[in-house]
C-alpha cells in the first residue's frame, strides 16, 4: 500500500467522502457532528488535486480500518488479529489495530481532552499518580505536558513512570475512574482492552514538556529506570539530537528559524551540535552568528532553553508536514 503521510486525517477522511458522491456523502454528513461537517467540507474545497491511484490507497485504507472495527466488535481483539493478519499480513493488520485503538481510546474522557489544562491540574492534583497517569494517557498530548509540567518533581517522575508502564487496562476500570470523575460520561469501550499510555505516548508529551522538565526527568529517571529513559528518548526529538539529521533536514530548518533564536540556542549548545550547523551554513551567515553570540552576556539558562525548545518545534513540525526526515532509535534508517 503506498504511504499517505502527504495527506493528513481531516484530507484523508475528505477524500473518502468525496469517493462517495453527492447524494451518499449527504446521508453520511447526518452523523457527523456541525464542527466536523464543517472541517471536512472545508478540506473538500480545498483539495485540488489527488491522483485516481492516492484517491484508490486512501479509499483502501479506509476499507480495512472498517473491517478492523467490525472483526473487533464481533469477535474481540485476539479474534480480530488472527483475521486481519490473515487478510491483510501481520504489519497491516498491526498498523490497523494500533490506528484504531487510538481511535477506540479517544471515545472515553472526551471531557478531559476538552477541559482548560489549568482546571485538570486542579482535578487531578490531589489524586493518585497512577489515577493521573491514567487520565493524562487519555489528555490531549500538549495538555499533559503543561500538567506535568506542573506537578511537584516527585510526583512528575512518578507519574512518567506509571504512563510509561500502562500498557492495556480493561474497560470496566477506565468506566469506573470516568464515572468517578465525571458523571454524565459513561460509555463502555466495546474492545476487550483497550491501549493506553505506553512509551511511545510518554515520549509524545516529553516532546511537549519545556526544556527545565524535560532535563530533570531524564536525569532522574536515568539514574532509576535507565532502560526506561533511553527507551523513551529513542522515541523522541530534542535539540541534541540534531547532530543526527541529515545535511538536508539541518539546512531545512535553518531557513524557518529567527538568527537571534539560533545565536541564543548556541550559545548553550555543545561544539557537536554547533559544527552540525555551522557547517551547514554559508561562511558569511556562520560568522554573523559567531559574533553575535560572542556579544551575549548575562544569557538566562532558562533563555537558552527556550530559544532550543523554539527550534526544536520547528524541526518536528517540518517532520510532521513530511518536509524532512528524523531517524529514531535503531533499525530507522533512511535510504536515498
Amino acid at each position: 500500500m503506498a504511504k499517505q503521510e502527504k495527506f493528513t486525517p481531516a484530507q484523508r477522511a475528505a477524500a473518502v467522502v468525496i469517493s462517495l458522491g453527492a447524494d451518499r456523502a449527504s446521508e453520511v454528513y447526518k452523523y457527523l457532528k456541525d464542527d466536523e461537517v464543517e472541517q471536512i467540507s472545508l478540506e473538500i474545497a480545498k483539495l485540488d488535486r489527488i491522483s485516481p491511484e492516492e484517491m484508490q490507497n486512501i479509499v483502501d485504507d479506509f476499507y480495512g480500518l472498517c473491517i478492523t472495527q467490525k472483526v473487533i466488535n464481533e469477535g474481540g481483539v485476539i479474534y480480530a488479529r488472527d483475521v486481519l493478519e490473515k487478510a491483510f499480513g501481520a504489519q497491516q493488520a498491526t498498523s490497523y489495530m494500533e490506528r484504531l485503538s487510538k481511535s477506540l481510546r479517544s471515545k472515553s474522557f472526551e471531557f478531559v481532552r476538552k477541559a482548560d489544562y489549568k482546571n485538570l491540574l486542579m482535578m487531578l492534583q490531589n489524586e493518585h499518580p497512577q489515577t493521573i497517569a491514567l487520565i493524562l494517557s487519555y489528555a490531549r498530548g500538549e495538555q499533559a505536558a503543561q500538567v506535568i509540567t506542573e506537578l511537584p518533581r516527585n510526583i512528575q517522575l512518578d507519574v512518567i513512570e506509571r504512563i510509561a508502564q500502562l500498557d492495556r487496562v480493561s474497560p470496566e476500570m477506565i468506566n469506573i475512574v470516568e464515572k468517578t470523575l465525571e458523571k454524565r460520561f459513561s460509555n463502555l469501550i466495546s474492545s476487550d482492552q483497550v491501549e493506553v499510555g505506553g512509551v511511545s505516548y510518554i515520549a509524545e508529551i516529553m516532546n511537549r514538556v519545556d526544556r527545565s522538565t524535560e532535563k530533570y526527568i531524564f536525569e532522574e529517571l536515568g539514574e532509576k529506570n535507565s532502560s526506561l529513559a533511553e527507551e523513551i528518548h529513542k522515541l523522541m526529538f530534542v535539540f541534541e539530537d540534531i547532530v543526527n539529521l541529515d545535511n538536508l533536514a539541518i539546512q531545512r530548518f535553518i531557513r524557518e528559524v529567527e538568527t537571534k533564536d539560533l545565536a541564543v540556542a548556541l550559545k548553550g549548545s555543545n561544539e557537536d551540535v554547533k559544527q552540525a550547523i555551522f557547517s551547514n551554513m554559508s561562511s558569511r551567515v556562520r560568522e554573523s552568528i559567531e559574533q553575535d553570540i560572542q556579544f551575549l552576556h548575562n544569557v538566562r539558562m532558562r533563555d537558552v532553553e527556550e530559544a532550543q525548545q523554539k527550534i526544536v518545534d520547528v524541526i518536528r513540525q517540518l517532520e510532521e508536514s513530511g518536509q524532512i526526515e528524523i531517524a529514531r532509535g535503531e533499525g530507522d534508517e533512511i535510504l536515498a
